[in-house]
């Protein structure tokens, strides 16, 4: 597979010189400048891809020309954004570049309650724990009926979280949950908003009465609007899963599993239409037969995210050593280099390591800890493919 990084542009405190050095083929990046819903120009997608290429490296995927809420909640403008959205694309693939990663999860692109969860060897990974999310959920969001969604078990913990909380730790849960992980991301909420649990609920109150196959036919409404220029234009669209793989806040969530992946393919059949195959995120619920799901769905897999998930017996989940965890990112290589050499890959995450944390890099985006994982998973694509007998590049 192309060994690919996620880079946030030219501001990004990792360089492309950086990652040349390291054995980067494939940059996989966004104009974050532009804000949501806005066309991306010709002009401003060749000055950054020329950027890109003076590197030695290319553009492989975008991640991710953003879908706007007012798109995954049908408002009313949502056709006037599918049409800028169609621009964007018709000018990516006239520069050249043809693979966009997307998702669909509505107001939240990836939730973690810990972002420096400490492991026994001194390194430290995102975590995920129900009962800090409930706490979060019930007593600082304080979200109607919350408590309903909950488990008996979970409510006991919150309760004694209740007693230990301070100040300061809610407000590290809400930068964790709402700001850090997000704002970079898609730009509703960022480190600068004054308010942005009051901000969070609004954007949670535009999904009001929004069910799981009222979303469903909003997705399949936008792949169905936008197929025809893929088709015309050779745009590849890869749903990321959702992250975690099951409902939160109340939201619906609906690629997180097997059926819902049946689903989008099947409701929008047409090889333009496919799957961004994160590990991680599938690896976090427990439901999930990661190994058996890349079997399935290789041939409309167009990108893949090599990171695993460990998942604790009450349903927390940290992110694993990418030897480890429940995604087999071992058996996960020799199926996609299988069916297709050329995919681009990227490991995703990595751990907190040797000072990554006093750098500033966005959550989960450290650089050693990602060079690190980049090492293992070039280990385990150089093994299988010796044992394919597929050349090394």
């Amino acid at each position: 597979m192309e060994k690919t990084w996620r880079w946030f542009g030219k501001k990004d405190k990792i360089t492309l010189s950086m990652l040349k050095q390291i054995g980067v083929e494939g940059i996989v990046t966004a104009l974050h400048d532009v804000p949501n819903g806005e066309v991306w120009t010709r002009e401003k997608i060749r000055d950054l891809r020329e950027y890109i290429e003076s590197y030695g490296m290319r553009w492989s995927v975008v991640e991710s020309l953003p879908v706007c809420e007012s798109i995954k909640y049908a408002g009313p403008d949502r056709d006037k954004l599918i049409e800028k959205y169609k621009e964007s694309l018709k000018n990516l693939s006239l520069e050249g570049i043809h693979t966009i990663c997307y998702n669909f999860m509505p107001v939240l692109d990836w939730a973690r309650t810990d972002l420096a969860h400490p492991n026994p060897d001194g390194t430290s990974n995102l975590f995920f724990s129900h009962a800090q999310f409930a706490y979060f959920d019930c007593c600082i969001l304080k979200r109607e009926n919350a408590e309903e969604q909950y488990s008996q078990e979970v409510l006991e913990e919150v309760e004694k979280l209740k007693q230990t909380m301070t100040p300061e730790d809610d407000h590290r849960l809400v930068e964790n949950i709402i700001v850090k992980t997000q704002g970079f991301v898609n730009g509703n909420i960022s480190e600068n908003d004054e308010h942005p649990v009051e901000l969070f609920r609004q954007l949670l109150d535009l999904y009001k009465g929004i069910t799981k196959d009222q979303l469903r036919e909003n997705m399949r409404y936008f792949l169905s609007a936008i197929m025809p220029t893929c088709n015309e234009y050779d745009m590849y669209m890869c749903v990321h899963p959702d992250d975690p793989p099951f409902p939160i806040l109340g939201l619906p969530r609906i690629v997180t599993c097997d059926d819902d992946i049946s689903w989008f393919l099947k409701a929008v059949d047409d090889p333009h239409n496919g799957l961004t195959f994160c590990a991680g995120s599938l690896s976090a619920g427990a439901h999930n037969n990661v190994t058996e799901l890349a079997r399935k769905y290789a041939d409309r897999t167009w990108f893949v995210h090599m990171r695993s998930c460990k998942v604790f017996p009450n349903g927390d989940f940290t992110e694993a050593s990418h030897l480890g965890g429940r995604a087999d990112l071992i058996e996960l290589a020799r199926i996609f280099e299988k069916t297709n050499p050329n995919l681009p890959m990227r490991v995703d995450h990595g751990p907190n390591m040797l000072g990554d944390l006093d750098k500033g890099y966005n959550a989960g985006y450290t650089f050693l800890g990602r060079m690190f994982a980049m090492g293992q998973v070039q280990g385990i694509l150089a093994t299988v493919d010796r044992e394919l007998g597929i050349n090394q590049k």
